[in-house]
């Protein structure tokens, strides 16, 4: 195409993330332009149409009524729900639309296979929105592992808070397997396990083990006095943690997307958010009785071709959201927090003037997970994602965080086949019978 004219973007799930990509049309609108919208909420459309100043004719009820017409833009931005990616993108790219694939981009092995089938058949250029490679602290760090060897092992960690924990994986909408097609590791892990196949290079994961289970919030744990809504009929909502008042009233901004997304783009007022959550908003139930069935933790043990083996933890009701990185090659290792933009390098040392048998560097990156000094988050990682794509499609040069869709295959079938080996509790092949 032209690369001297703006990639032209139609918007199919107007939601939180779709949204936020958009925002490069803001600010860069010489690279993206939006023209279009397609979601089924009325109220959604709207507010994307006049935002962007979009024509009647480019607004849409559904991903199935513009697929329903010959391409009439370069890329899809397709911030659909988890369980709706695969049934709205097939048509699309059907129709030749490259696509920026929210994550995780399939729920299951099937729909993972009819997605990267065809994408194959047709060509189009796919980017899943594994937005953490592009943090600076994850760039960082890849650029830096050929300096400690062929690595040993990978461990990472991801310490889901107590808050978004709850909001997300017990009252929200990733709460029961059964409803978002998801288990836990799928829903929130996306980013670990895509970061880990981005380290490990041209290693290929081989078997899987997982376990986890959930812990606080089994039924066996609801405490005397707890009622159905903690506003309503809840005798120690004043002692609970989790209470819905301290959680959306206290801080009513801290997950207003998801909270007050009932409200559909109205500002409302203290008492509505009050009201709203003794009536029958989800986040007003007690967090023992909102159905919730994936796990508060998983633990996860991979092997790959090349000898290397690696974890992931992921540990849900933190006190504080972290993610933790530990790289151990032939000739050194790193060791590094996300949150907090730190890590070190420390390679082996043998000189008889090194007392430690190592030097270490400490690489600080001043920044501090998502206050990155640029727009967006994902420590500043969300919108370089998008400018990444759109130098894709204009047919330039990528930087080495570009996701290629058969890495993003091998990180969900990990995911998938982990499911299988904690619900079986044995060790799984990670790619027989599928065909790359």
């Amino acid at each position: 195409m032209n690369n001297k004219k703006p990639v032209t973007a139609i918007i199919v799930g107007a939601g939180h993330r779709s949204m936020f990509y958009s925002l490069l049309a803001d600010e860069e609108p010489e690279l993206l332009r939006i023209v279009g919208v397609a979601d089924p909420d009325p109220v959604k459309r709207r507010l994307a149409a006049e935002k962007f100043n979009m024509p009647e004719d480019m607004i849409f009820n559904s991903a199935e009524e513009l697929a329903e017409k010959p391409k009439i833009a370069d890329v899809i931005i397709n911030g659909t729900m988890d369980k709706d990616h695969v049934p709205t993108a097939v048509p699309l790219l059907s129709r030749g639309y490259d696509m920026l694939l929210e994550k995780p981009f399939a729920l299951n092995e099937t729909e993972m296979k009819l997605l990267y089938d065809t994408a194959k058949k047709h060509k189009n250029i796919v980017f899943v929105c594994h937005v953490l490679r592009y943090a600076p602290f994850y760039r960082a760090i890849f650029e830096r592992l050929p300096e400690i060897g062929d690595i040993i092992n990978i461990q990472l960690t991801e310490h889901v808070s107590y808050h978004h924990l709850v909001v997300s994986y017990v009252r929200g909408k990733w709460k029961s397997e059964a409803e978002c097609g998801a288990g836990m590791l799928t829903a929130k892990c996306c980013h670990d396990l895509d970061l880990l196949m981005w380290f490990a290079g041209k290693a290929k994961p081989t078997y899987v083990a997982s376990f986890g289970t959930d812990v606080a919030f089994s039924p066996d744990k609801i405490p005397a006095g707890a009622g159905t809504r903690c506003l309503v009929d809840c005798k120690i909502e004043a002692d609970c943690p989790y209470s819905a008042k301290k959680h959306y009233i206290d801080h009513p901004d801290r997950w207003k997307f998801y909270v007050w997304d009932c409200f559909s783009g109205q500002n409302p007022t203290l008492d509505d958010k009050i009201n709203s959550l003794k009536s029958d908003n989800p986040y007003g139930l007690c967090v023992y009785r909102c159905g919730h069935d994936v796990v508060d933790h998983q633990s996860v043990l991979i092997t790959f071709d090349t000898g290397m083996t690696a974890t992931l933890n992921m540990i849900g009701g933190a006190s504080k959201a972290e993610r933790n990185i530990h790289i151990i090659g032939t000739k050194g290792e790193i060791k590094g927090v996300f949150d907090d933009s730190i890590f070190a390098v420390r390679k082996i040392n043998q000189s008889p003037s090194c007392t430690r048998y190592y030097d270490e560097e400490i690489v600080d990156l001043k920044i501090g997970g998502d206050k990155s000094g640029m727009s967006g988050g994902h420590g500043g990682g969300d919108l370089l994602l998008v400018r990444d794509f759109i130098a894709a499609v204009r047919g330039e040069a990528t930087s080495p965080c570009a996701p290629s869709l058969p890495v993003s295959v091998l990180s969900h079938l990990t995911a998938f086949r982990a499911e299988k080996a904690r619900k079986t509790n044995s060790v799984v092949p990670i790619t027989d019978g599928f065909d790359f």
